[in-house]
């Protein structure tokens, strides 16, 4: 494929679309692109007063906070919808140490439990495609079972690769049960790559908030151009459980298409005890026709 960019999309885009944390960076940008192209968008935000002020006036906004269980279970209740996509996007990145309303790490909670729950209890109302947005910071992660809330010693970044680990093992091992149960629908990875987004910037460290601004302005790609890989999962014909990101040096910037990802988030038996483990702690058990 020669270098892709949104141009290349056929439009209108007639699907119909889910995604979270589409009040700012690449979930902003996703969600506007989709809708001025003819999408059938809902946005699923924390804060629904800043989601007006940004999205497209044609989005559908909802509230919902991944980092509260009863939160998702009341958003779904109350979601009376089919979609094509489900774009698990929402995230938060290297913050100080802090729990869920459930008592879960805010990272891990978050990032992966709270779009686990999602979307076991969508997946009869998804037609298409389940996509779920990791990190190249996967590969600093590791499942860590024995101290998996992070109740001994935290570490920040290691905290943030677990739970971008998680995307992708939990991506995996979806598709998996997918393709058992002989389900149309396809479960699919991306990473923005290196984009400048508000999200470097809400560590909670001076230090690190200035590193990543720095960055941002004189390395990063748009957070446009960040969300190309999100925009490529949702139109493209791929495989399940593909992984999406930028194809240029380090899929850092660049032109979206199929990537590698690390050993870890290969290993199936892991992704198979995250998965049980998943279901145990956020009482969801998926149902697959």
């Amino acid at each position: 494929m020669n270098y892709w960019t949104p141009v290349q999309i056929k439009t209108p885009i007639a699907k119909s679309v889910l995604i979270t944390g589409a009040s700012s960076g690449i979930g902003l940008e996703a969600a506007n692109f989709l809708a001025k192209n003819g999408a059938n968008v809902h946005a699923a935000v924390r804060n629904i007063d800043k989601a007006k002020s940004v999205l497209d006036s044609k989005v559908l906004i909802h509230h919902l906070d991944l980092s509260d269980l009863n939160s998702v279970k009341n958003f779904v209740f109350g979601f009376g919808h089919e979609v094509d996509v489900l774009i698990n996007n929402a995230g938060v990145m290297a913050i100080p140490l802090a729990r869920t309303v459930q008592g879960f790490e805010m990272q891990i909670g978050t990032n992966h439990l709270g779009h686990f729950a999602l979307t076991g209890q969508l997946l009869p109302r998804i037609k298409e495609r389940v996509i779920s947005v990791s990190s190249t910071a996967h590969r600093m992660g590791k499942i860590n079972f024995d101290d998996f809330n992070w109740e001994k010693r935290y570490q920040r970044w290691l905290a943030y690769g677990q739970s971008k680990l998680a995307n992708l093992l939990f991506t995996s091992e979806l598709n998996h049960r997918l393709v058992e149960s002989n389900s149309k629908i396809k479960a699919i990875a991306v990473h923005p790559g290196f984009a400048a987004t508000n999200l470097q910037s809400q560590t909670q460290s001076n230090v690190w908030d200035g590193i990543m601004s720095a960055s941002n302005k004189y390395m990063a790609q748009s957070s446009f151009e960040g969300s190309w890989s999100t925009l490529f999962a949702i139109t493209e014909d791929i495989p399940g459980n593909s992984f999406v990101g930028p194809t240029g040096f380090g899929q850092t910037k660049g032109s979206p298409g199929l990537v590698s990802r690390s050993k870890r988030a290969k290993d199936m038996n892991v992704a198979k005890r995250l998965w049980d483990l998943s279901e145990e702690l956020t009482q969801t058990t998926y149902k697959f026709s």
